[in-house]
């Protein structure tokens, strides 16, 4: 027997509270199957869906066969969302890497387009991965209300309302906010890897690097001979008789 939800209550995040906005270019572009008229657009659809569940698809992590099946009408955008959810990509990057509580976390900004609401959010959609596995949670959250009445079966899911008016600056967009792996992971993997990037701002191209006999080869051995000169003796003005000192030229009486 499935265990039913937990009860959680929603927090008053922006993405609730009904816009007075002017649409413009600050605004999140909504991409709905609605819309396509033609390869362009679907072209543009499919890359929105990749950047909102991956960041980034390099080709290997691209789904051919969903992309075909969403191209002919044979699935829904939210099928396809549903499939990336389901793919390798996103279990190797974000399910083996993370605990449950921070795979909800991702799977609620990725699908839902908004923050948890709290921790008791985090615990009950955690107990659904635990007893129904990554794909009865996935369905669960692509059958919820949240999701119907914002994205429906027609438009990519995207991080709702995250401009703010009066506000100079809004949330930060969920790829920023919510890293890829936990802490223990970039423990792990040396994250910040600060020697690293040392490393690479001391690299020199290797069309700018100095050939053989140019100067800046010697510069580190004579600045290691570390060599002083002998400093300049004082001679004191008064001791200087200017008018054997300096020399003239005599003016013959011719």
């Amino acid at each position: 027997m499935a265990l039913p939800l937990l009860d959680y209550k929603p927090s008053s995040q922006n993405q609730r509270v009904e816009g007075y906005l002017v649409p413009g270019d600050e605004q999140p572009r909504i991409y709905s199957s609605e819309d396509i008229t033609g390869p362009t657009d679907m072209d543009a659809l499919i890359e929105a869906a990749y950047q909102q569940m991956f960041f980034y698809a390099f080709k290997w992590d691209r789904e051919p066969i969903l992309e075909s099946q969403l191209r002919f009408g044979q699935i829904t955008v939210r099928d396809f969302i549903r499939g990336l959810a389901l793919s390798k990509t996103f279990y190797n990057s974000f399910y083996e890497k993370n605990s449950n509580y921070k795979f909800v976390e991702h799977c609620v900004q990725k699908i839902l387009g908004r923050e948890v609401y709290s921790d008791r959010e985090k615990i009950a959609w955690s107990i659904k991965v635990a007893t129904k596995g990554i794909a009865g949670f996935i369905d669960e959250l692509l059958d919820s209300e949240d999701y119907i009445q914002n994205f429906g079966y027609t438009t990519v899911p995207y991080q709702r309302r995250r401009i703010l008016p009066g506000r100079a600056e809004g949330e930060r967009p969920i790829h920023i906010s919510n890293p890829r792996y936990d802490a223990y992971h970039r423990n792990i993997l040396g994250f910040p890897q600060i020697v690293w990037q040392t490393q690479v701002k001391r690299f020199v191209p290797q069309d700018k690097a100095p050939k053989e006999g140019s100067p800046v080869n010697f510069l580190g051995m004579a600045r290691s001979i570390g060599a002083t000169g002998a400093a300049p003796a004082q001679v004191s003005t008064g001791s200087i008789n200017i008018a054997t000192a300096v020399p003239y030229r005599k003016v013959s009486a011719e």
